[in-house]
């Protein structure tokens, strides 16, 4: 098992057929590789002014997230994942904690992938699917 520092989250979805991404202020956050069939934990550390829009998302069976893992210069990590846990810590934070699958391909190449999805008009459970068969 191998622990790394989460230094950056957004979380990718499809709004009108755009890739819109919301980004995280973190407090702080890990990530985890299991190295295991179970694969990676994100666990963010945030404000808990993010708890109606991450109980808004829980029900999503797969999310796309960007992580940048250890430091901010670094490039994002993509991860397909699922919202496992969301904690209250204290009256002010929350956690939320992912578990999921990293996508091996550059970023570039993700973003242009999820756009031409988006362009052939798939949306919602049939873009992440459509998604999830190209890579």
């Amino acid at each position: 098992m191998k622990t790394f520092k989460l230094k950056g989250l957004k979380i990718v979805s499809d709004k009108e057929k755009e890739i819109d991404t919301k980004v995280l202020t973190l407090i702080d956050g890990l990530v985890i590789n299991r190295e295991d069939d179970l694969g990676w934990l994100i666990e963010a550390y945030v404000d808990s002014s993010f708890q109606a829009y991450f109980e808004s998302i829980e029900e999503k069976q797969e999310l796309i997230i960007q992580a940048k893992i250890t430091r901010e210069e670094n490039d994002p990590a993509f991860f397909i994942t699922e919202i496992i846990g969301i904690n209250k810590i204290n009256e002010d934070n929350i956690n939320i904690i992912f578990q999921g699958n990293v996508v091996d391909h550059r970023k570039s190449r993700i973003e242009e992938l999820l756009q031409e999805i988006l362009e052939q008009g798939y949306q919602g459970a049939s873009l992440l699917k459509k998604f999830k068969e190209s890579i």
